[in-house]
């Protein structure tokens, strides 16, 4: 069966929310929406304080072409707009709005029938999807229409489902609820960038995900369903387009057009209809909620802005042996700072983890077992990377390529000695990012 070539390991699955029916989230009495839930330039706020806003209503306009608008989930009226503590655990510009009842804008098609058809040519699809703040769902969050904007000709759409965090399952609920809305989302991105064929890419540890999308991909033309063998990241754009179509995408600057692919994740394609179809903006997701010692592991419809701290008494409350909180899944995820921090278009799963989960060993010296080379999915050296990250010698970091590290975290899950890799090597790539945009600027 079909992975990438590189690397990768296989951490326990944990699947506790798997076969969970989505439930609806009950709606905050404020919410918080930071202006930065996407890659690219932060939203710009186009409301003030004591504007009357519905589900909906746009809040704020993108900041650039890479960026993407934000509306408001919830109808009320703007209580402020402030700085918060986000997922990254820094204090960010947001908006803040007290909520009063559930009044949507009229142009929202709230019906449940299922739309197959539009006339709307490529570039007004992909002004739809931009107009409506669609970024990548997955946890990258790219804002969608640069993706759909390729400057290279692509012949082969991708679309990520293979979902390999351990513990989460918000894209396979979905699929296995949204399948048909998906495949139109998926026909809709390829009559967006042009092109005949797409893969719909799902780990065979959901063989009943693979087994309903098969059956209702056989009325449409082009998209196949592709099982894969279970193996970590091959979330990754780079290592899922090896998996499915055998190429192999160069290091940066290459992007996965380059190679004539364009990757979306299943809960973007999902978002593509509802925005196409519907005229919905990106205001909810799926999040899972859930960790072993969790009372009642779920997958929750959540309104963006909600309270991380509304989903976890939703799932039966924090756990006594709670040690840690992480935004995402445990390998890419971050601990969370607070349980205040909102829901945002990247927020795939809160994963409660016991003490003893969350303890890390004591690190000990490097054994030169060279684990960390095998499993790195990008060809890396990370021992070499954290020492130089450790040792600030930037400039050879830079030639190692430290920028094409991905932060799988394969690196740190499977050394033997306990090395924290991963922490030093996003440190190192921060600094280093940040002399490569000194250098261009001064150019």
């Amino acid at each position: 069966m079909k992975t990438f070539r590189i690397g990768g390991v296989h951490p326990e699955e944990n699947k506790l929310s798997a076969g969970k029916k989505i439930e609806v989230m009950d709606l905050p009495k404020q919410a918080i929406f930071p202006l930065s839930q996407h890659i690219g330039a932060p939203a710009v706020p186009c409301v003030a304080k004591g504007a009357l806003v519905k589900v909906g209503t746009k809040i704020a306009d993108a900041g650039g072409f890479v960026s993407a608008p934000i509306h408001s989930s919830v109808s009320g009226k703007v209580a402020k707009i402030d700085t918060v503590i986000d997922a990254s655990g820094y204090r960010k510009p947001a908006i803040i709005i007290d909520v009063d009842g559930d009044e949507w804008e009229p142009s929202i098609d709230r019906s449940t029938n299922i739309v197959h058809d539009t006339p709307l040519e490529p570039k007004e699809i992909v002004a739809r999807i931009q107009e409506a703040g669609i970024v990548g769902m997955g946890g990258a969050c790219f804002p969608a229409h640069v993706k759909l904007s390729p400057r290279t000709p692509v012949d082969v759409v991708i679309i990520n489902a293979v979902e390999c965090e351990p513990y989460l399952t918000a894209d396979h609920s979905l699929m296995m609820e949204k399948s048909e809305e998906i495949l139109i989302g998926v026909n809709l991105i390829m009559k967006a960038v042009g092109v005949k064929k797409a893969y719909i890419a799902i780990e065979n540890n959901k063989p009943d995900a693979i087994a309903l999308m098969q059956e209702k991909a056989k009325g449409f033309v082009g998209i196949e369903v592709c099982p894969l063998r279970v193996k970590y990241p091959q979330g990754g754009e780079k290592q899922l387009i090896d998996a499915v179509v055998n190429r192999q995408v160069p290091n940066p600057p290459a992007l996965p057009a380059d190679v004539g692919a364009i990757v979306q994740n299943v809960g973007t394609a999902f978002a593509i209809y509802e925005a196409v179809m519907k005229n919905k903006p990106l205001f909810e997701r799926v999040v899972t909620v859930t960790g072993k010692s969790v009372a009642e592991p779920k997958n929750l419809l959540t309104r963006m802005g909600t309270p991380m701290s509304m989903l976890i008494e939703k799932a039966g409350g924090m756990p006594e042996d709670t040690g840690k909180v992480i935004g995402g899944g445990p390998m890419m995820g971050k601990a969370l700072l607070n349980t205040d921090v909102p829901v945002c278009k990247g927020s795939s799963g809160i994963l409660l983890m016991t003490e003893k989960e969350s303890l890390r060993g004591e690190a000990q010296p490097c054994i030169r077992c060279s684990k960390c080379v095998t499993v790195c999915p990008m060809g890396l050296e990370p021992y070499l990377l954290q020492k130089l990250s450790e040792h600030t010698e930037w400039e050879r970091a830079e030639a190692e390529q430290i920028m094409t590290c991905i932060e799988c975290g394969s690196c740190q899950f499977t050394c033997p000695a306990h090395r924290p890799l991963l922490d030093w090597i996003r440190m190192g790539k921060g600094t280093v990012g940040g002399i490569i945009r000194a250098r261009a600027a001064k150019s």
